[in-house]
């Protein structure tokens, strides 16, 4: 899903479309409350000085006491809510379309002969007078025009200020009411556009998101054919041109850190494999120059020192050659220039003759060899290598052997694989360097290692065999001792 921004489009524009509506509806309800009075008055000033000569224009031109004059003069009145009274020069009334005829013609007589209070003047010509006045008996305030008119009567036209405030304050609260309703549905309906319009803006946020993730599955899909879809369409292009050309970054960097890698592996292999050598083949042949030395100088006469010479240089020589067959070896398997040669042989016959060919080694150091009761297990693997890794496993076995010397071979099916184990009495390996035991040229006792003549390549060669043929391997320390383990694909039978 998309994430909400921080600061979304449609909240910003909701907003600003928002306050610039409220700060309108309040600019013009301000103005309409500072304003509307004072409008409506001058309108009604217009009203009155429009109804003045409307009647006077009526009064010259037919008989006032007709009755097409009264109803001009009533139609006059009601359309603009005004009171009308008119009297001749000898104060008497000859129209009055007000509630209280004797009070409106006491107050024009006071204002023909200015004897009237609480009168405040507007506007004023030869003829007629705009004013402002409240009436002192009912407190209503009237906007007022009195004056004479062309056949010589006196006319007065007032209308209450009161309806007039009452009109403008009805407008301000509904216009108020109304503004807060067209704030409140102007947002909602700009909230709605704004999604709308902003939708494709933000399917565009969500891919540019997954983008930067380098994400490049979603693809922008447009139907309006404007500005933003054509922005979408640029972007689906950019996605797949990204997508190709990382992928082909991707993989030329990883070709190129295989390949560092592997030159930097072959690297340290050649510098671990010299000085491993080196520090393998420097004690035997120093051993060899100085005793061949010692013959040729004729240090000791006597035949039995030159005998003992002689023995430590085949010894130390014998030693250099096995260490040279197990390099190459080692070589051989880890190159792949021998591959598993898989057939199918009996087990425990390779067992027995590999037993034979260390029978000699067996009674040397005094070990009690244990074997398989088992007569015949046959298995599916590569015959020389398995002899290479019974051969090794059992060297060490006899070497490190202690205690009462027990050496034991099982073998059990484990499914359909066969576990051949070779198992010696004697101390538990530590656990931090088992994990080391399969590097070639490590030696977890080098004292006890160079006494019986070992190189720490043999536990190599196992694990080369193995991965030649795919099978598991590995060490335990069991109670009294240590069992070193491998598997084969086995047979129906054992």
């Amino acid at each position: 899903m998309i994430r909400f921004l921080k600061k979304s489009i449609i909240r910003e524009y909701t907003f600003v479309f928002g306050l610039l509506l409220s700060a309108c509806i309040l600019l013009i309800s301000i103005f309409n409350m500072l304003m509307l009075g004072p409008a409506y008055m001058y309108n009604k000033q217009k009203v009155l000085l429009s109804c003045y000569r409307d009647i006077d224009r009526a009064a010259s031109l037919g008989d006032i006491s007709s009755d097409e004059f009264d109803s001009s003069l009533n139609n006059i009145s009601a359309i603009n809510n005004i009171e009308v009274l008119i009297i001749d020069a000898d104060k008497q009334i000859l129209k009055s379309t007000g509630k209280d005829s004797s009070l409106m013609a006491s107050r024009l007589l006071d204002y023909v002969f200015g004897g009237a209070e609480n009168v405040e003047p507007l506007y004023e010509t030869q003829r007629f007078r705009m004013q402002r006045t409240t009436d002192p008996r009912s407190s209503i305030e009237y906007l007022e025009l009195w004056g004479s008119m062309e056949n010589g009567n006196f006319i007065l036209i007032r209308t209450p200020v009161q309806s007039m405030n009452e009109a403008s304050e009805l407008a301000n609260t509904i216009f108020i009411r109304f503004g807060v309703i067209a704030i409140m549905a102007g947002i909602i309906f700009i909230s709605i556009a704004t999604k709308r319009i902003t939708k494709p803006v933000m399917k565009l946020v969500g891919i540019s998101e997954k983008m930067i993730r380098l994400d490049f599955s979603e693809k922008y899909q447009g139907k309006s054919n404007n500005e933003v879809d054509t922005l979408g369409e640029h972007m689906n292009r950019l996605s797949d041109k990204l997508e190709t050309t990382i992928g082909e970054l991707k993989s030329a960097n990883a070709k190129l850190l295989s390949d560092i890698e592997k030159k930097t592996e072959i690297d340290e292999m050649r510098k671990e494999f010299l000085s491993n050598v080196s520090h393998e083949l420097k004690t035997p042949i120093a051993l060899i120059q100085g005793y061949a030395e010692g013959l040729k100088d004729c240090v000791n006469d006597d035949a039995e020192s030159r005998d003992f010479y002689c023995d430590v240089i085949m010894d130390e020589a014998d030693r250099m050659n096995k260490l040279v067959k197990s390099l190459l070896t080692l070589n051989e398997l880890e190159s792949g220039g021998r591959g598993a040669d898989i057939e199918h042989f009996d087990l425990m016959e390779l067992i027995r003759n590999c037993a034979d060919s260390m029978d000699i080694l067996i009674k040397k150091d005094g070990i009690n060899l244990v074997l398989p009761e088992e007569k015949s297990a046959y298995v599916w693997a590569d015959e020389f290598k398995t002899e290479e890794i019974l051969t090794n496993y059992l060297s060490n076995a006899i070497h490190y052997a202690s205690g009462d010397k027990t050496v034991k071979i099982t073998v059990a099916r484990n499914g359909d694989r066969i576990r051949v184990g070779v198992f010696n009495t004697g101390e538990n390996i530590p656990e931090d360097i088992i994990p080391n035991l399969w590097t070639k040229f490590y030696k977890a006792d080098k004292a006890r290692t160079r006494e019986y003549g070992g190189s720490g390549i043999g536990l190599s060669i196992v694990k080369a065999c193995m991965e030649a043929m795919g099978g598991a391997y590995g060490v335990e320390n069991l109670d009294g001792g240590v069992n070193f383990w491998f598997e084969l694909d086995g047979t129906d039978s054992i």
